[in-house]
């Protein structure tokens, strides 16, 4: 009896199971820290236009990191809770026609090989074989393209999420109250944008788009938030509205 072939795996394409979650997870830390840096700085720097003082500056910053860290873990959960929920929904159904039409189910399969290509015969042998194997994972693949074992957990998102805004925006906190005050608004542009370009690396790099084009789409975005809450607090600040 002939031993089954070794499969050969190579080290940077996504062969284990888990690559949904860790992507998911992966996903949501860079967004979240993203979305925690521009937050925050736009913050800062906006209450920074008005007044120098640490006091406003600490504040403002401090609300907007614990109010938007939680709501960035509760939208995350939110929003991949309810993709969980519908593959789960999903998964049941396919089990659930595998255990009632069995039959039926095989000749769907190879239906579905033989549109892709293969022979009748082919197609036949593919789907015997493989429902043998395991026959809810061919028909999930097949038909729905998903993993049962890649099933995204809202609660990792949710921690990744909250996590990394809050380290986030930690950095526009400390390179706003940290320089002398005159110092105080160019630190922060300077260490926002820097943190920001490598966001957008990181994250073209986690999906493989182009790295260049992501950290310039993000330096450039979060430049304009910057300037739009440091002129808008600067003009509120002028007019006398708040001081």
């Amino acid at each position: 009896m002939s031993e089954a072939p070794e499969l050969s795996v190579h080290n940077n394409e996504p062969h284990r199971g888990d690559v949904a979650q860790r992507l998911n997870w992966l996903r949501a830390g860079v967004l979240g820290a993203n979305d925690g840096i521009v937050s925050v700085a736009a913050i800062v720097v906006g209450v920074a236009g008005v007044t120098t003082s640490t006091g406003p500056i600490l504040i403002a910053g401090m609300a907007g990191l614990v109010g938007g860290a939680i709501s960035m873990a509760l939208g995350e959960y939110v929003s991949v809770s309810s993709q969980s929920d519908s593959q789960r929904d999903l998964i049941a159904k396919e089990r659930r026609e595998l255990a009632e039409e069995p039959e039926e189910e095989l000749a769907e399969l190879a239906s579905m090989y033989q549109a892709k290509g293969l022979s009748a015969g082919t197609a036949q042998q593919v789907a015997e074989e493989l429902t043998a194997h395991d026959a809810l994972a061919a028909h999930l693949s097949v038909e729905l393209n998903i993993n049962a074992e890649d099933v995204v957990s809202p609660w990792h998102a949710a921690l990744a999420s909250g996590v990394s805004f809050t380290i986030g925006a930690i950095l526009p906190m400390l390179a706003i109250l940290l320089p002398p005050e005159a110092w105080r608004v160019p630190v922060t542009f300077v260490a926002v944008l820097v943190a920001l370009g490598a966001t957008g690396w990181l994250g073209a790099n986690i999906g493989g788009g182009s790295r260049p084009r992501a950290a310039v789409r993000v330096v450039v975005g979060g430049a304009l938030a910057l300037a739009a809450t440091y002129l808008i607090g600067n003009l509120l600040g002028a007019s006398g509205v708040v001081g």
